[in-house]
């Protein structure tokens, strides 16, 4: 094992720093805008609970989280002797958000009318999440070690281009004056190498122009943007200084909601864990090479400091840093961002922000991120795996259509309600209803929901399968169907949640499918090899031959 090199001292901030750090610290405002946005608009809490406790807590536990990612890519960049390593980006896992959010204070808060019962039921569920990934953190080595890098970023690039990209995409076009303008400033700097004036940070031109063209339109009265004078001087009355507290009091009073907890926590734990090492991955395809279980291991630490102090939701090793070391980040944009984090939540600046810059200004960079680790999937792994990747993308695709629709119904019937065209008691046969006629207007509800279920674990699976094919070690991918097999019958993919299904499996057709193709596949590697011809790699069609 190589030692580090004392006599080497890395450079803490670059110029390229300011870039990554203006891009990266927007993505974590506009996390930070919405998770502000869902405690108190959908949860209704106080804003004495969210800008005096929550908010407090979560700066804490990011800033421990940031500083401790710019202190590996430290001693990596000592290590090595390199000047051009990147700390790994981390913050608040935004998929946990919505899940924590939606599935778990949102429902008790309706039943119990209580939002703080809610916010322990939340502290509880990231309790437990850090646990599993503490645990984990010893289990993903090996995993990373036997799965193709090209089933760990196509995994990963589905989540960014569904649930990372397509959202600020819309937002876009939904504000084209505002958005298209700002990412044609971002892709010029970031993907064409076009320098502005003094140096200055395109993720910074971009937010400017954003903001010029909102306020500037104010005067015209166009309103593009949303933004107003009134919502600017209300966002002041939040202004304060609160630091975090303990919290271990809520923390176990929230274990009475302890089963409705266990169903989420478990499947979701996994998800950060194959999540954190397909991120691990990422980074050592862009050349920086971090401790799989040190990762892990230092995300359910923060995470539980974060919980105990008030904070209910989890931190993540974020996808995207090949975009952030791409553009010149290092060490410090990672500390820098930690610091902004608790100047922006200990200070309850948040609704000052929310009201001040457009949040379309900063859509691009998100879609800038998505658009580089969907790249990076193709780019760092063999020509001939690219149909792997193309098929670990497809559960994330099916994961997403279901999303809308169901966002969709939802919708409908809650506006049905309240304009009174539907009974309260037949909100179930309406959806029922619907959904049993969507496959007459082309849309397979059903596919969509068993093949979207574990969506992250699903890709990684189908993945590593079709790498294995396509290298003809069927015996591997025996292997990783059988784990399919197993993975589907307790409900960890293609499946809407953890059980056993009546003894028979969550979704048992399919767990029987994989079952029979990891026969077939150790059959042919055992005792058919020898009897099977192949088509050489070279020779594969691209097209099927004209009649």
């Amino acid at each position: 094992m190589s030692t580090a090199r004392s006599d080497f001292k890395p450079t803490l901030w670059t110029s390229g720093d300011w870039n990554a750090f203006f891009g990266f610290g927007t993505n974590i405002l506009v996390n930070m805008l919405v998770l502000t946005g869902l405690l108190r608009f959908v949860l209704k809490m106080p804003d004495t609970l969210v800008f005096g406790r929550i908010l407090p807590a979560l700066g804490l536990m990011m800033c421990l989280s940031t500083f401790y990612y710019a202190f590996l890519a430290y001693r990596l960049a000592q290590k090595t002797g390199r000047t051009d390593v990147c700390a790994l980006p981390s913050g608040v896992s935004v998929p946990h958000m919505f899940i924590v959010t939606f599935v778990i204070m949102l429902p008790i808060t309706l039943k119990t009318g209580d939002p703080i019962k809610g916010w322990s039921a939340g502290l509880v569920w990231v309790f437990f999440q850090s646990f599993i990934l503490m645990i984990g953190g010893f289990i993903a080595p090996y995993i990373r070690k036997i799965t193709p890098r090209a089933a760990l970023l196509g995994t990963l690039a589905g989540v960014s281009v569904t649930f990372i990209s397509m959202r600020p995409a819309l937002e876009m076009y939904m504000t084209p004056q505002i958005g298209l303008i700002c990412f044609a400033i971002i892709l010029v700097s970031w993907f064409g190498g076009v320098k502005y004036l003094k140096g200055i940070p395109a993720g910074l031109v971009a937010i400017a122009a954003g903001m010029l063209i909102a306020w500037g339109s104010n005067l015209l009265g166009l309103g593009i943007g949303g933004l107003s004078v009134k919502g600017l001087g209300d966002a002041f009355s939040n202004f304060g200084f609160s630091v975090p507290l303990p919290a271990v009091g809520q923390v176990f009073s929230g274990f009475e909601y302890l089963g409705i907890i266990l169903v989420t926590a478990i499947p979701f734990g996994i998800y950060d864990l194959v999540e954190a090492m397909d991120n691990v991955e990422s980074a050592e395809a862009a050349g920086d090479e971090y401790p799989t279980t040190r990762v892990l291991t230092a995300d359910g630490v923060v995470s539980l400091i974060g919980c105990l102090m008030g904070n209910p939701f989890i931190n993540a090793v974020y996808i995207g840093h090949p975009g952030w070391k791409a553009m010149g980040g290092r060490i410090g944009y990672s500390a820098a961002t930690g610091l902004m984090v608790v100047v922006l939540s200990w200070f309850g600046i948040i609704s000052v922000m929310l009201a001040l810059v457009p949040v379309v200004a900063i859509s691009p960079i998100l879609l800038y991120i998505g658009m580089l680790i969907g790249a990076q999937a193709f780019q760092t792994t063999p020509i001939k795996h690219a149909p792997a990747v193309v098929v670990a993308l497809t559960p994330h695709l099916a994961a997403w259509a279901k999303l809308q629709v169901d966002t969709m119904l939802g919708a409908t019937v809650t506006a049905a309600q309240a304009v009174g065209g539907l009974a309260g008691d037949k909100v179930g046969e309406v959806k029922a209803a619907a959904l049993a006629s969507l496959p007459q207007q082309g849309v397979l509800y059903h596919g969509l929901e068993v093949m979207g279920g574990g969506s992250i674990i699903a890709g990684l699976i189908l993945g590593a399968v079709a790498v294995f094919i396509i290298e003809r070690d069927f015996v591997k991918a025996s292997a990783f169907s059988l784990a399919g097999a197993v993975l589907t019958y307790f409900g960890f993919m293609h499946g809407e949640a953890v059980g056993v299904g009546g003894g028979f499996g969550v979704t048992p057709s399919v767990a029987l499918a994989y079952l029979v193709i990891a026969a077939g596949f150790f059959a042919v590697g055992k005792y058919g090899s020898s009897s099977v011809s192949y088509m050489p790699q070279h020779d594969l069609p691209l097209a099927a031959p004209a009649e």
